[in-house]
């Protein structure tokens, strides 16, 4: 097992090392049903990294896919570069762009870019995959049924027998969707066949899952440079937070609504629970071989924790729960996004140094 630092960098008392400003390819928007959601989150890293002292480029990536700069098309070339920025902050959800999609361009376009790489991203935000690793590994997780809409048009009688096992209520999303979209909970199993067709209708792969009990809990992962990870440092946990919503689950009202939810830290959990929850967290991070940064959600029950997911690139305005996790920890949102950057240009040479 790895383990996570106990002081995260940045902490108070630790002066960060003086560097040159970048400049630094903001992408968002995207084709996902998350569009305005990663145009909030790019707006808030573009001003965060301004406020860090870098030159930011925006690119906006529209509904239709094409990729915009100062509103004309935008056009790359392969191992050009782009725009003769630094590094490039995807700063996108969901898929066509947090699926490994844009990642892969990236790397053709052989510029360093924030965030885990093409294969981690895949994996990450296909939920049943994900969820097929850690059980391999045998991380501890809420139990679960991944339907494909060709298997449960084939053996629909099967798939329901698979699924009434998990006991009720359940839940019904889309396998490869973020930000709490497209979920159905079910209390009888009548309505399970209707709210696969809904999730279908987004995904030809759906997760149902059971439903679990006790402390939603997230926690936010940061990389480690390579002179800590000289000193053994693997990668940095936060302090978790716990989640606090009014509604019967965490949906996407209660994440993106005026008080929808509300986010204690330190999380109302125990000392062992919170260790564990920690370690867990850069050990999904870890064995998804993810790269700069992650928020890992956690279901805790007493001494209980379950993993639930792990998001590549969570929402990222200043006050989302992935910066308002680091900054409790000890990291400030510009100087959150500068090390991110610096993980990412890091990275970037490392790779460089390999005989492909």
């Amino acid at each position: 097992m790895t383990r996570a630092a106990d002081t995260l960098p940045g902490a108070p008392g630790e002066a960060p090392a003086a560097a040159e400003p970048l400049t630094v390819a903001v992408l968002a928007g995207g084709r996902s049903s998350e569009h305005d959601v990663s145009l909030s989150s790019g707006g808030g890293v573009r001003e965060g990294l301004r406020d860090a002292g870098h030159e930011v480029v925006w690119v906006e990536i529209g509904r239709d896919g094409v990729w915009r700069c100062g509103g004309q098309p935008l056009s790359v070339t392969p191992a050009g570069g782009l725009l003769g920025v630094d590094v490039a902050f995807p700063v996108l959800h969901g898929p066509f762009g947090e699926d490994g999609t844009v990642q892969g361009l990236l790397e053709t376009l052989d510029v360093a870019y924030v965030g885990a790489g093409v294969a981690a991203s895949a994996v990450c935000l296909d939920k049943v995959l994900f969820k097929e690793l850690m059980s391999a590994l045998g991380v501890p997780q809420v139990d679960y049924v991944g339907v494909r809409a060709e298997r449960f048009r084939r053996a629909r009688a099967q798939v329901l027998a698979e699924i009434a096992a998990l006991g009720l209520p359940v839940f019904v999303k889309p396998a490869h969707l973020g930000s709490s979209m497209g979920i159905v909970k079910v209390s009888a199993s009548e309505h399970v066949a209707d709210a696969l067709g809904e999730a279908f209708a987004h995904d030809g792969l759906a997760i149902v899952e059971a439903m679990a009990y006790g402390t939603e809990v997230e926690c936010g992962v940061l990389g480690a440079l390579a002179s800590e990870r000289d000193a053994g440092e693997a990668a940095h946990a936060s302090e978790p937070g716990e989640i606090v919503f009014s509604g019967e689950f965490y949906d996407f009202g209660a994440k993106y609504s005026p008080g929808g939810m509300e986010l204690k830290i330190p999380a109302r959990i125990s000392a062992s629970a919170r260790e564990q929850v920690r370690r867990l967290a850069v050990d999904a991070f870890l064995a998804a071989g993810c790269d700069g940064l992650a928020r890992v959600d956690f279901f805790v029950d007493g001494e209980r924790v379950l993993v639930n997911e792990l998001n590549t690139m969570p929402g990222f305005t200043p006050t989302s729960v992935y910066a308002k996790l680091l900054g409790a920890s000890g990291v400030p949102y510009p100087q959150l996004l500068d090390r991110l950057c610096r993980l990412a240009l890091e990275r970037h040479e490392e790779r460089r140094a390999y005989s492909y």
